[in-house]
């Protein structure tokens, strides 16, 4: 279902009972990866009952800054509402930053780019982070104030942060700074340590799987 009129504005809605699942794929907001890396995810999820929604969105090159951030926001405004939305990598930091806008049940973000000015001055990504905000922290505070998650604590909506100490895509320590920060500032957050590395969080073939459904689930309620 399309959301607007650009050819990556839609959304891979899957029937299911109570309320849904909301899928944001990773990929660095680059363009080269797509909602297909996560289906596994929302067909696991679909076979299991629960209703799926599977967002695309445009990412770097595809629209002007904050293209991503306002086709996020329209989507699960749309499809989304009193969701748990469930993002891997920069999809993490997209569900994070959302559920400060639009109301939903809680965030599970896998291994979640959640404090992006630290990201940025890290580096990961080769430069993925100043390539979707358009400069670094130094460069564009005010699209830092806007866009990153730690920016806007409280988040006022539990989250659970999945991530494997062994990722090497994005480090163990966002998360773990980022749980602290929000449990700092009153938020219901969690960090869950987990096996693996930073693809298998979005496997569920993987031993890791199970830890991750139970957390979609718990904050489904």
């Amino acid at each position: 279902m399309s959301y607007g009129a650009d050819a990556s504005q839609f959304v891979d809605v899957y029937p299911g009972a109570g309320p849904p699942v909301v899928l944001l794929h990773g990929g660095f907001w680059r363009a080269r990866v797509a909602l297909d890396h996560i289906a596994p995810v929302a067909a696991d999820l679909h076979a299991r009952g629960h209703a799926v929604v599977n967002v695309e969105y445009r990412r770097v090159g595809q629209g002007d800054w904050p293209a991503t951030l306002e086709d996020v926001e329209t989507a699960v405004r749309r499809f989304g509402e009193r969701a748990v939305l469930v993002g891997h990598s920069a999809g993490g930091h997209l569900a994070t930053w959302v559920a400060s806008r639009v109301p939903v049940l809680g965030v599970v973000a896998l291994a979640g780019v959640l404090t992006l000015a630290d990201a940025a001055r890290e580096g990961i990504g080769d430069g993925a982070v100043q390539d979707f905000v358009g400069a670094g922290p130094d460069e564009a505070p005010e699209r830092y104030a806007l866009a990153d998650p730690a920016a806007l604590l409280p988040l006022g909506v539990p989250l659970r942060s999945v991530h494997a100490p062994d990722d090497d895509r994005v480090p163990f320590a966002i998360s773990r700074a980022y749980v602290a920060a929000a449990r700092a500032a009153g938020d219901d957050a969690v960090l869950v340590e987990v096996p693996g590395d930073h693809f298998t969080l979005v496997d569920p073939a993987h031993a890791t799987w199970p830890a991750v459904y139970g957390q979609i689930t718990d904050l489904l309620g």
